[in-house]
């Protein structure tokens, strides 16, 4: 099992149409075949500089290269995440 976590921050204001459009986009990852577990997550801790996150699972290494190459993943990422992203870190965790 492979978890696949980004934590991030937005070039919009909390709360705006571009806050609200971008997480209906990031919804539609879920729609990948593989993904599971999928979860849209805001931070409330001070602890670090990031505002949000996503998190889903995949059952193994091919369920998610075959998100990572998939058309919807793809296109997310051209029109949503690389416009509205600052900054961001990717964690891929397996269990040890």
């Amino acid at each position: 099992m492979i978890r696949h976590s980004v934590i991030f921050r937005l070039r919009y204001e909390k709360g705006s149409p571009e806050e609200s459009a971008f997480f209906a986009a990031t919804g539609k990852l879920a729609a990948i075949p593989g993904v599971k577990a999928f979860e849209q997550l805001r931070q409330v801790s001070n602890k670090n500089k990031f505002d949000y996150g996503l998190s889903m699972v995949f059952d193994n290494q091919a369920s998610y290269d075959i998100y990572n190459h998939h058309p919807i993943h793809t296109a997310f990422i051209q029109n949503h995440w690389i416009p509205g992203v600052t900054d961001f870190l990717e964690i891929d965790y397996v269990a040890i």
